[in-house]
Formats: structure tokens, C-alpha cells, sequence
């Protein structure tokens, strides 16, 4: 019975511990599905739908790039690269805890690379690279202390690498190469020991190279190439005092480095010498920087046994290159140009048997050779797996080589320009069936371009300029069916261009400017579909430009200068919107510029000058913002040069030499340009001026005829003669009301002087208006009879004392704004040349004052002649209607009698008024 008790107990609590771990496993399996259904939703671009098996049909270890252990079901392995996913990488990743491989590699991943992988303990591998993470270094991965390998490259990471490698022991891979990174190499970096691929290149790092490399005792490869490293190399890289069993411990521990690339920086002094002695580097790099020295003799005895590329062009290296390279005979790839390394060159580089790559351009190798010294060129004959030569400025001298045929059939890129070759090119070229690129531009070649060159099918490029070669174009280029670029320019080549030529389609760049070709330019150059650049100028081309130029789309330099080429310039060029250099100066054109040329707005030179341009310079030019220079001197052009846009710089522009241009900018000197009116405005002018000279005299006809009938009309009001002054009718006004109006009399408020008073400006309180008043009451016997719209019109008049005892006798009249017609006819300096009286104005003056003046000889009750009619008497109100005041000298003219007649001439014996006029009556 104590048996089966014990046999229970015992069961009891084996099965309450397996569901307790049923339930532990389950709950974290939950959590690791959960994270991953969150890192699924994260990713915004699936289009391979790899994460489409991501659901509940099937457990989560299944889906696709999911690993998981064996015996806890727990997700140790994410492996999603190389499948174009786009989104973000959510946080929720470091819930997957016994995750130890994250590989997200060449996808398109952006945003932050979140903190939270930093809690994954157990992470191993981290490969991110080739995505679009930006931000900086992720500084929570110290806690990852197990992690191995870290791959950040190509993404656009930033900032300083703040971070404390120490805690890394296990680090064997560090690469964040391609990306944004700045500030210096940390320093903890040289506390890894296990560090085996360290690839800093291709950020923004500055400051010095790590000065002990003894502390990588396993590094295989080390990169810093492109970045901003300046110093020399530090010694420290191949020599430590130490020693290990005899051997140099530098030599023992760094007998595995590979790859050692400092290219790319500026990095100066002395390569130290130890560094040749890595036996074990297959890539060496160099390039690009400030160091100096000679290479050693043993060169291929020491460094080079199984080094593969030398990297060490642009430097200043000087010296000869070592014969003993020859010794390395796995050697692919030898770069030493742009350096000053002297001849002469080595005779048995045949030796490299996988030599596919020599380049030794631009440095100053045939200055120690003999003309004609191709030894050197017959050896390489052996390098048969040899695809680029570049020998190109390195002062070769004497013909080239038949030998030339028996280079690899492999051989893609062969450079030998700027040197100083002569003599003809050799017709066994044509056995290169493999070239894309031949480049012998710059010599002394003379003879016939050979009809073998046909042969080279393949060739992509082909560059001959800068020689003398003669006869006409072989036809047999045609053959070359692949052709993008040609340069047959600066020769001596003569006949028309072969019509086969156009049929080669993938033509970008044909350059045969600098020659005598002759004839006209083909119609079939628009089968030039892909032409970029084409320049034919500096010819002996005539006839017209092809009219359906406008058919190469994508043309952005056109240069046809120099040639006999006439008529009009093509409208449709306006169709090659790409243009941005169009030059065709020193030709026989004519005709306008086409107004098509308002949509070549991406130009930057546009040169017309020296032809029989004619027309005036379009305004759209004002507009070009491209645009460096425009020359359109030397023409016939005609009309108004702009100040605006690129016609405010004088530097930006030419147009000497077109004698009837005006205008523009000061600097141009130019003569100033009369009005311009242009055609339609001419035949509009003309038009209007007919018009003109019928409607507005029959108009000026009616408006008096008109105008005089209304004021007839309106005059018969006032022709009655109005009964003396009554006491209610007008305001009575003290002397002392008009002193006070006056101010006292003021000479500031005197508006004029007369032989019989002087007239005041005058503002009383009780009338709302500004009055005139005149100091003298001879003229109220006159007034007091007279009422007339162009009259002066009197408001009261006053009779009184004045302070002194005196008598006071005054008019006062309604102010006239404008003044008299004097003052408008003859203003003074400070009044201005801007008051003018208009010919209607002059005209409607005239009638007001020939009204005025009829009332007053033959309506009023009584005749009256004023006697001093004058511009000064005619005064202006605010409507500018005349009115006519000052009546101290009128007169009366009764019914004839005896006495009256002997009165008037005893008043005549002397002329009153104003000089130079006599009024009616007086004769």
C-alpha cells in the first residue's frame, strides 16, 4: 500500500513538472511567433511573397528563412537576403532571445537599426549590409558579447564610431565599409586580437593609422581605402622587436594578411621595407596617395610569390622598375602608372603567365630607351591570358610593331597615346578580334587608316585623333556594328563620309572635326539615333545643315564651325532639347534665328557669329538661365540689344560686328535706339493718324458749336441787370471781419497787385468757403450791374473805418482755385514745368472769356468795356471754367449823345491798361 502511495506522489509530481514546462515553452514559443509576425508587418515590400508562409497554417520554425533548435523550438536563425524586401526592421527582434544569426543582407531596408538587437545575448552574426540603414552606430551591440562577425557595409550610416570594442573578444569580422562614418579610428580597436577582417574603407574617417598591428595577430584582410588618413604608415606594421622562436614576431603573426588596400588617402614618406616581405599577400594597395621612395630590386623575390594585384599608380614613386617582377608569377593585375618610374621597361615580362592586367601609363619610361626598342612589346606576346596594356604618355619612340598582331587574342584594351609612335598602322591590328578599346590618339601616324581595322567587331571605342593620317574614311568601319565612340579628329582626312557609316546605330560620340572632308553633310546622319556628341567642324563641308537634324533627340553637343555650310539654320533643331552646346560659327548662314530656339533651355554655349544672320535678337534669349556664353557677333542683326537676363553681363555674351544694332547695357558703347514701332503698330500708327487728322477737327467743330450753344443758353439767366445791392442779399462785413480774415493784410496772403488795388486771400468764419478780397470799390458801379457765369462773381462788399479813422472800402469775391492763365501760361521756376493747359483746355478758356466778353458788350444793361483784358484778369476756378475780374478800368458806353461823345474823348487822350494792349473803342 506504501508502494502504490509512492508510486502516485511520484507521478503526481512528474506530471505537474512536464505541464509547467509544456506551459514555460509554450509561452516563449508564443513570444518568438509574435516577434516575428512583427517583423513581417514591418516589411512593406514583399515581391518574391517569401513571407507569405508566415501565418498559423504551419508552426513558425517552418516559414520560409526561419531556423529554430531542436529541442526547444526556439528561433536561433532569421536568413532573408537577396530578396529585394523594403520596410524597417522592427524593435521586436530583440524578443527573439536565443537568436544568434540575423542575415537581412541586399535588400532595401531603411530606418534605424534598432537598439533592441543589443538585449539578443546569444547573437553571433550580424549582416546588414547592402540596405539603406541610416543613423548611427548601433552602440547597445556591446552587450552582445558572444557576437563574431558584424557586417554593416554599403548603407548610410553616420557619425563617430563611439563604441568600446574590448568587450568583443570573439569579433573575428568588422566591416562598415561604404558608408558615412567620420571622426578617427577608435583606438580600442587594437584590443581585438581575434580580429581577423577589419574594413574601415569608404567613409569619412580621418586622423592616423593605428600605430601597433601586433595586436592582430590573425588578421587575414585590412581596409582603409578612400577615406581621409594622412601620415606615413607606421612601422609598427612589419617590424616588432619582439621575437618568437628566432623569427620576428611581426612576421609570424602577420604571415596570414592577404589583403592590405590603404588606397585612396593621403597617406606620405617612405613605404617601410618590412612590408615587402609578406609573403602570404595576394592584394596589395597603394594607390592614390603622397608616398614616395623606389621599389626594391627583389622585389619579386620577397612580396610578390603569391601576390595577385598590385595597386600603386598615383604616387611619386621614382627609380626603375624591378626586372625580378618578373618573378611573380601569379601576378594578375600590376598598376604603377602616374608615377615617375624611369626606364627601361623590363624585356621578360613574358614571364607572368597570368598576367591580364599592366598598366604603366604616365610615367617617363622610354626617356632611357632607344627608338625602336620594342623588346619590351615582343615578350609580352607570351602573356597570353594579357586583356588591358596601358603604356599611354610614357615617351615611347619608333614604329609600331607588326609584332602587335601576336599580342592575346584576348586583349580588350590597348592605350598607347601621347606617346611618340610613327609610321603607318599596321594592318595585322586586325587579328585583335577581341578589342573594345583602341586608343592611339596623339602620335606621329601617317599613311592610310587600314581596311583591316574592319576586322575588330567587338570594338566598342576607337580613338586615332592627333595624328596625320590620310586618304579617305574606310568603309569597312561600317563592319564595327557596336561601335559607341569615334575619334578620327585633328588628321589629315580627306573625301566625304562613306554613306555606310550610318549604318552603325550605336554611335554616341563621332568626332571628324579637324580634317578636309568635303561634300555635303548627309541627310542619313539622323540614323546616328543614339549620337551625343557630334562635331564636324573645321572641315570644307558645304550646302545646307540637314533639315531633319532635329530627328537626334538625344544631341547635346552639335559643332559644325568652320565649313562652308549655307542657308537657314534649321528650325528643327529646336526639336534637340538636350542641346547644350550648339556652335556654328564661321559659316555662310542666313536668315532669322528660328524662334524654335526658345526650347533649347538646357544650352550652356550657343555660338552664330561670323555668318549673314540677320533679324533681330529674340527676347527669349532673356531667359536662358544655362546659358555661359552666347556669341552672336559678326552678323547682320539689327534692332535692340536686351539689358536683361544674360544681356546684363557683358561677359556672358558677343555681339560685336552688327553695326545696326542699339541699346543694351552701357559696356556694350552702343547707340542709343529710336522708338521702335514695329510693323503692325506702323500700319496702326498710320491708320490712326487719318483718324486723327478727320474725326478730331470735325470733333473740336461740334464740341464748340456745342459748347458755345450751351453757354448762349445758360448766359440768358444772368443777362437781365441785376437791382442794387440788397441788405438781406449779401453778408455784411466789418473791416475788422476782412482784417481778420486776412491776417492782418498779410503780404503771405496778397494774391496779386493792381494800378487801382491789391486783391487778398481771405478765410472767414461764416462762410465755408475761401474768398478773394480786393481793397478798392471803384469797381462796385461796375459789378453791381453785371451777373455772368465767366465774370468774376462777388460775394459783398464793404464800406467802413478802418483803425486809424481812415475810410475802408473793399469787394469780396469767390476764391479762384486754379488761379489766372497767366500763371499757367508763364509758370515761375518754383512752381515747376509739370502745369500745362491741355489744347481743349486752351480752346474751352477761349470761349469763356469770348462769352464773357460778348455779355459784356452787348447784354449787360448798360455796355461795357473792361479796358484791360489780359491773361493776369483771367482767373480759373476749380473746374478750370474762365472767368473774367479786375474791372478797375471798365467803362460804360451809353446811347450816343454830344456830350457824351466829347467825354469819351477827353477819357481816350492817354491809352490805359496794360502795355501793348488797346481796348475796343480807343481807336
Amino acid at each position: 500500500m506504501i508502494s502504490n502511495f509512492l508510486r502516485f506522489y511520484i507521478l503526481f509530481f512528474f506530471l505537474l513538472g512536464t505541464s509547467t514546462t509544456f506551459v514555460y515553452s509554450f509561452s516563449n514559443n508564443f513570444t518568438d511567433q509574435e516577434a516575428l509576425l512583427s517583423l513581417k508587418h514591418s516589411i512593406s515590400k514583399d515581391p518574391s511573397g517569401v513571407l507569405d508562409s508566415w501565418n498559423n497554417s504551419i508552426n513558425f520554425c517552418h516559414w520560409t528563412g526561419i531556423t529554430c533548435s531542436r529541442r526547444r523550438q526556439r528561433v536561433t536563425e532569421i536568413d532573408l537576403s537577396s530578396l529585394n524586401l523594403a520596410g524597417t526592421l522592427s524593435p521586436r527582434i530583440g524578443n527573439l532571445s536565443f537568436l544568434k544569426t540575423i542575415s537581412l543582407n541586399a535588400n532595401s531596408l531603411h530606418g534605424f537599426i534598432p537598439g533592441e538587437i543589443g538585449q539578443l545575448l546569444r547573437l553571433q552574426h550580424l549582416s546588414l549590409a547592402n540596405n539603406s540603414f541610416q543613423g548611427g552606430f548601433p552602440v547597445d551591440l556591446h552587450g552582445c558579447k558572444n557576437i563574431r562577425t558584424i557586417d554593416l557595409e554599403n548603407n548610410h550610416l553616420e557619425g563617430e564610431l563611439a563604441i568600446d570594442f574590448a568587450s568583443w573578444s570573439k569579433l573575428y569580422m568588422f566591416a562598415v565599409d561604404i558608408n558615412e562614418f567620420s571622426g578617427s579610428i577608435p583606438p580600442s580597436i587594437g584590443n581585438i586580437s581575434s580580429l581577423r577582417i577589419l574594413d574601415l574603407g569608404r567613409n569619412n574617417f580621418k586622423g592616423k593609422l593605428p600605430t601597433d598591428f601586433s595586436s592582430w595577430p590573425k588578421l587575414d584582410e585590412f581596409s582603409v581605402i578612400h577615406n581621409h588618413i594622412d601620415g606615413s604608415i607606421p612601422p609598427s606594421i612589419g617590424n616588432i622587436s619582439s621575437l618568437l622562436g628566432g623569427i620576428p614576431l611581426e612576421v609570424s603573426h602577420l604571415a596570414k594578411l592577404e589583403r592590405l588596400s590603404l588606397s585612396g588617402n593621403r597617406l606620405s614618406g617612405m613605404v617601410p621595407l618590412p612590408l615587402y616581405n609578406f609573403s602570404s599577400l595576394s592584394i596589395f594597395a597603394l594607390d592614390n596617395n603622397l608616398l614616395e621612395g623606389t621599389l626594391p630590386s627583389d622585389l619579386g623575390f620577397t612580396l610578390l610569390p603569391r601576390l595577385q594585384k598590385f595597386y600603386a599608380e598615383n604616387n611619386t614613386f621614382t627609380g626603375t622598375l624591378p626586372p625580378s617582377i618578373a618573378n611573380a608569377s601569379n601576378l594578375v593585375i600590376f598598376e604603377l602608372a602616374l608615377n615617375n618610374i624611369t626606364g627601361p621597361i623590363p624585356n621578360n615580362l613574358g614571364s607572368l603567365p597570368n598576367l591580364q592586367h599592366l598598366s604603366l601609363a604616365v610615367n617617363p619610361l622610354g626617356e632611357n630607351m632607344r627608338p625602336n626598342d620594342w623588346r619590351f612589346f615582343n615578350s609580352l606576346v607570351n602573356c597570353t591570358h594579357l586583356k588591358v596594356l596601358e603604356l599611354a604618355e610614357c615617351s615611347l619612340r619608333g614604329e609600331l610593331p607588326k609584332s602587335i598582331a601576336n599580342l592575346s587574342t584576348t586583349m580588350e584594351f590597348l592605350y598607347l597615346y601621347r606617346n611618340h609612335i610613327y609610321g603607318n598602322i599596321p594592318l595585322e591590328i586586325g587579328k585583335l578580334v577581341s578589342l573594345t578599346h583602341l586608343h592611339l590618339g596623339e602620335n606621329f601616324l601617317t599613311g592610310r587608316i587600314p581596311q583591316s581595322i574592319g576586322r575588330l567587331s567587338k570594338l566598342g571605342g576607337l580613338a586615332l585623333y592627333g595624328n596625320s593620317l590620310a586618304g579617305t574614311i574606310p568603309t569597312s568601319i561600317s563592319n564595327i556594328t557596336q561601335l559607341a565612340a569615334r575619334y578620327l579628329d585633328a588628321n589629315v582626312l580627306q573625301g566625304s563620309i562613306p554613306s555606310e557609316l550610318f549604318n552603325i546605330s550605336t554611335l554616341e560620340e563621332v568626332f571628324l572635326s579637324n580634317n578636309r572632308l568635303t561634300g555635303v553633310i548627309p541627310a542619313e546622319v539622323v540614323l546616328f539615333s543614339h549620337c551625343i556628341h557630334l562635331n564636324l567642324s573645321h572641315n570644307l563641308f558645304s550646302g545646307p545643315l540637314p533639315s531633319n537634324i532635329g530627328s537626334l533627340k538625344q544631341l547635346v553637343e552639335l559643332d559644325v564651325s568652320n565649313n562652308k555650310l549655307r542657308g537657314d539654320i534649321p528650325a528643327t533643331l529646336g526639336d534637340c532639347v538636350m542641346l547644350e552646346i550648339l556652335n556654328v560659327e564661321g559659316n555662310l548662314f542666313q536668315g532669322k534665328i528660328p524662334s524654335s530656339f526658345k526650347a533649347l533651355r538646357s544650352l550652356v554655349l550657343l555660338d552664330l557669329s561670323n555668318n549673314d544672320i540677320n533679324g533681330s535678337i529674340p527676347s527669349f534669349f532673356d531667359e536662358f538661365r544655362q546659358i555661359v556664353f552666347l556669341n552672336l557677333s559678326h552678323n547682320k542683326l539689327v534692332g535692340e540689344v536686351s539689358k536683361e537676363g544674360l544681356f546684363s553681363k557683358v561677359s556672358a555674351f558677343s555681339v560685336i560686328g552688327n553695326s545696326e544694332l542699339c541699346g543694351g547695357i552701357q559696356a556694350l558703347q552702343l547707340p542709343a535706339c529710336p522708338e521702335k514701332v514695329s510693323r503692325k503698330k506702323k500700319r496702326a500708327f498710320s491708320q490712326r493718324v487719318i483718324l486723327l487728322l478727320v474725326l478730331v477737327p470735325l470733333g473740336m467743330l461740334l464740341a464748340c458749336l456745342a459748347l458755345i450753344y450751351y453757354k448762349r443758353r445758360n448766359s440768358k439767366k444772368f443777362n437781365d441787370p441785376v437791382p442794387g445791392l440788397k441788405d438781406d442779399q449779401y453778408p455784411k462785413l466789418s473791416y475788422q471781419d476782412l482784417l481778420r480774415a486776412t491776417n492782418e493784410f498779410s503780404p503771405n496772403n496778397l494774391l496779386g497787385e493792381g494800378t487801382y488795388g491789391s486783391v487778398y486771400k481771405g478765410v472767414l468764419d461764416s462762410v465755408e468757403h475761401v474768398l478773394a478780397v480786393k481793397t478798392f470799390l471803384a469797381e462796385c458801379e461796375t459789378l453791381r450791374h453785371i451777373r455772368h457765369r465767366n465774370l468774376i462773381k462777388i460775394i459783398t462788399a464793404c464800406s467802413s473805418i478802418d483803425f486809424k479813422g481812415n475810410d475802408f472800402k473793399a469787394l469780396v469775391f469767390e476764391f479762384m482755385t486754379n488761379g489766372s492763365v497767366d500763371k499757367w501760361l508763364h509758370p515761375s521756376p518754383d512752381q515747376g514745368n509739370e502745369r500745362y493747359l491741355t489744347l481743349l483746355q486752351r480752346l474751352s478758356i477761349s470761349i469763356d472769356v469770348a462769352l464773357g466778353v460778348d455779355y459784356l458788350h452787348h447784354h449787360a444793361h448798360d455796355s461795357i468795356i473792361h479796358c484791360d483784358l489780359k491773361p493776369s484778369n483771367v482767373l480759373l476756378d476749380q473746374d478750370f471754367v474762365a472767368r473774367i475780374g479786375d474791372f478797375g478800368l471798365a467803362r460804360f458806353r451809353f446811347a450816343a449823345t454830344t456830350s457824351d461823345i466829347n467825354q469819351a474823348h477827353l477819357s481816350s487822350a492817354g491809352v490805359r491798361g496794360t502795355v501793348g494792349y488797346v481796348p475796343p473803342g480807343d481807336f
